[in-house]
């Protein structure tokens, strides 16, 4: 049993806080004490959850999965503090070219209706296509148009020119978030879609069709070809190596108590200090 006598403890003094190695005959000598002020604990301890460690933002993931037996897939990470939101959404498997050039791929955070993305049983028609107006009840009328410049209302969700382009992208864009979008996000019924399918991927029946939305463009244009639902997530993009803590870590290790995975936190208030105790790796 390790005593902690009160030879280990060491109180406030004008403001200074008095912290050493203690050497003490009864206590082992692997053990290691230090004083932190509370206030000061308190601070490492939120910079290193990583709860907090994005602010005030709140975050949001999908994973995008095929629809309409295109090969598309992707992942969308969507951080949002106060009334902006940053949107970062890497995509592949797309259909590459329409007209001799890159395919225009609109893309949209629909809302206000399940939350899901449908599968083959919503193709009410029966000529082998999800249409977008099919999927509807699923996933909801555009809340957000995720372009690439511009406008990101409903209003700008067939304006081909700022969609997507290509078979594969990255689109990192910041922008005002509407309320709807928000309040759809909050309850978890957000679901992002990104339309445009290869039309030699449709069955005959659906090539020779017409849009339900654009009467001017095949079917293939505006239809589903990735869909995801975003749900919330504890962090947005994972922080590049260990959280700044603020606290030097030196190479015998008297910081590293403040690791969540190895040692003990003695919380003893003593005269407004909090001790910190960590017990070494047996050498």
């Amino acid at each position: 049993m390790v005593r902690v006598t009160p030879k280990t403890l060491y109180a406030l003094h004008n403001g200074s806080v008095a912290t050493r190695i203690l050497e003490d005959p009864f206590v082992n000598k692997k053990m290691r004490l230090m004083t932190i002020p509370a206030l000061a604990l308190g601070a490492v301890a939120l910079a290193s959850s990583p709860a907090m460690a994005h602010g005030d933002s709140d975050h949001y993931q999908a994973n995008l999965g095929a629809m309409n037996n295109s090969s598309a897939s992707g992942t969308v990470m969507v951080d949002v503090t106060g009334n902006q939101a940053h949107v970062k959404m890497d995509v592949s498997g797309l259909a590459e070219t329409f007209n001799d050039a890159p395919y225009p791929h609109v893309q949209h955070i629909h809302i206000a209706a399940q939350g899901t993305c449908p599968g083959p049983e919503a193709d009410t028609d029966g000529d082998g296509v999800v249409s977008t107006t099919e999927g509807h009840p699923f996933y909801g009328h555009i809340g957000t148009t995720l372009t690439t410049s511009g406008d990101t209302s409903p209003d700008a969700g067939l304006t081909l020119e700022v969609g997507g382009q290509g078979g594969a992208y990255t689109y990192d864009r910041t922008f005002e978030l509407n309320a709807d979008t928000a309040a759809a996000l909050e309850a978890g019924t957000a679901v992002v879609v990104v339309h445009g399918l290869d039309p030699a991927t449709l069955s005959a029946e659906a090539q020779e069709k017409m849009s339900d939305l654009v009467p001017e463009l095949p079917l293939a244009a505006t239809s589903p070809a990735a869909c995801g639902t975003l749900a919330a997530s504890q962090m947005g993009a994972m922080p590049d190596g260990a959280p700044d803590t603020g606290v030097e870590v030196t190479e015998n290790n008297t910081t590293e108590m403040l690791a969540l995975g190895g040692g003990l936190v003695l919380a003893a208030a003593a005269g407004g200090t909090w001790i910190v105790r960590r017990s070494m790796a047996k050498s």
